[in-house]
């Protein structure tokens, strides 16, 4: 097996991949004590040649690698490639491309809401993945063989499930929608970790202005101190702490040390001041970029019950005729605004999600589309316009 742990080494490992049309991908890290991911094997496979990367290797520079990221001839392929794709951009400052994520892929081709690598592996590469090394400290070393090769097999089989699955949406012409997912993931807003944006993540519901000010200063104070000190977010205050807080602001640490969330303790100590301090700044700050106030326009109609069903039928029937996962074509927001005849915003309206499903929502919601029992089954109809 081959193990990459020299700068020589890795020239000559990225010298064989440098002519592959495609070169397979996975990571092994640590994040449950840290807020930053920690790096500690990258696999990767092309036609012909697999290797591991060790970056924690002494003297290794891995800048040669995050270049070959973002060689355009050549497709970086993934599983569930977001994850991945963090770390490449937040130790190398690179977004891979052009990009092919197979769990995107194998929703297209009709494996289900999220495939996982061990399914795909069964179903397209005829193997299955030995387990029991999942759980690994992968930071420790050495790392013995079985462990490696359970590693390696993260991209090996990737070949395989890759080429199957780009021969498949050839075949049907859906290779462009499996790109137009990709490009989301290719977004650098993603992955920057600014604490001014840390609010984004509580996915805050209230349209309160003094709750979301304080909410979003609690926010950024917390990913400062995560940041500062390399520790989860969670080490600094839980979520549910956060949000306790910015609705119900204490006025000292008595009132803060009250709160249910909070640690006993917690008021007195270094983080408590800090803390406070954001909740002041909060409650005399304007609203951040980004965060909307105003509470949403009422829906002219609330849907039925019965009509949402109906939507979500006609969905279902689209989405098993296409062999595409329902969930990507869309989700329960954009079903409820469909119902309440609000299409701003409503993705499946666009793109070959109309042609496949959203087009048709229009109609059934007007009356020139049925859904009908026909020998026991469910039905599409096409209705006659009235003369």
């Amino acid at each position: 097996m081959r193990v990459v742990e020299t700068n020589e080494d890795l020239a000559a490992f990225l010298a064989e991949l440098s002519s592959a049309p495609y070169v397979a991908l996975d990571t092994e890290f640590l994040r449950d004590q840290t807020y930053y991911p920690k790096l500690c094997l990258i696999q990767a496979a092309a036609p012909g040649v697999e290797g591991i990367i060790d970056p924690l290797a002494p003297g290794l520079d891995l800048a040669p690698f995050y270049e070959l990221l973002k060689r355009p001839d050549m497709v970086k392929v993934l599983h569930a490639a977001r994850q991945d794709i963090e770390i490449f951009f937040l130790q190398g400052g690179v977004l891979p491309a052009p990009l092919f994520d197979s769990q995107i892929a194998a929703m297209v081709c009709g494996f289900g809401e999220a495939a996982s690598y061990e399914t795909l592996a069964r179903k397209l590469a005829h193997v299955e993945i030995d387990k029991s090394a999942r759980f690994t400290d992968w930071s420790h070393r050495p790392l013995s063989k079985r462990q490696l090769e359970y590693a390696l097999a993260d991209v090996t089989h990737l070949r395989v499930i890759y080429e199957k699955l780009s021969a498949h949406l050839a075949r049907s012409g859906r290779a462009g929608w499996v790109a137009e997912e990709v490009k989301a993931l290719q977004d650098p807003l993603l992955y920057r970790l600014d604490p001014e944006f840390a609010w984004k993540r509580l996915k805050p519901r209230s349209s309160n202005k003094r709750f979301l000010a304080v909410l979003a200063a609690l926010a950024a104070w917390r990913e400062r101190e995560a940041q500062a000190r390399d520790i989860p977010r969670g080490r600094v205050l839980k979520d549910e702490a956060i949000s306790e807080i910015a609705a119900h602001p204490p006025e000292n640490g008595e009132a803060l040390e009250r709160i249910r969330a909070v640690p006993k303790g917690f008021a007195n100590s270094r983080l408590g001041k800090g803390l406070m301090d954001a909740i002041a700044a909060g409650l005399h700050a304007p609203l951040p970029e980004g965060i909307v106030a105003a509470p949403q326009s009422r829906r002219r109609r609330e849907p039925s019950a019965a009509a949402v069903d109906l939507i979500k039928t006609l969905l279902r029937l689209r989405a098993e005729a296409a062999g595409v996962a329902p969930r990507l074509i869309a989700n329960a927001e954009d079903i409820e605004k469909l119902a309440a005849h609000e299409d701003d915003g409503v993705a499946a309206l666009h793109g070959w999600r109309a042609e496949l499903f959203g087009n048709d929502a229009k109609l059934l919601r007007q009356g020139d589309l049925a859904i009908a029992l026909e020998k026991g089954e469910a039905v599409v109809v096409e209705l006659e316009p009235e003369e």
